[in-house]
């Protein structure tokens, strides 16, 4: 279940750096009921990076196989050789 906390709590800051690395989950801040921002441990964001960049290499890489960009392993290691 996501944490959800208003602006104001944010003055206790050394509570919600507890929260923040107790939860697995990003931390919701609203602003006059609304959501305004969302913060998390340096932990989950690196880990977060970390997925985000390998769904985009694996997206770039569908791209390259759908226009034909491809090449036989053989050839490739081929290549690689004569580098």
């Amino acid at each position: 279940m996501p944490h959800i906390i208003p602006i104001k709590d944010l003055k206790n800051t050394s509570e919600i750096s507890d929260l923040c690395h107790k939860t697995d989950e990003p931390i919701y801040i609203t602003k006059n009921g609304y959501g305004d921002m969302v913060i998390m441990s340096m932990e989950i964001f690196e880990s977060t990076m970390r997925q985000f960049s390998m769904y985009r290499d694996i997206e770039i890489s569908e791209k390259q196989i759908e226009n034909g960009q491809i090449k036989d392993a053989r050839t490739s290691l081929a290549g690689m050789r004569n580098i």
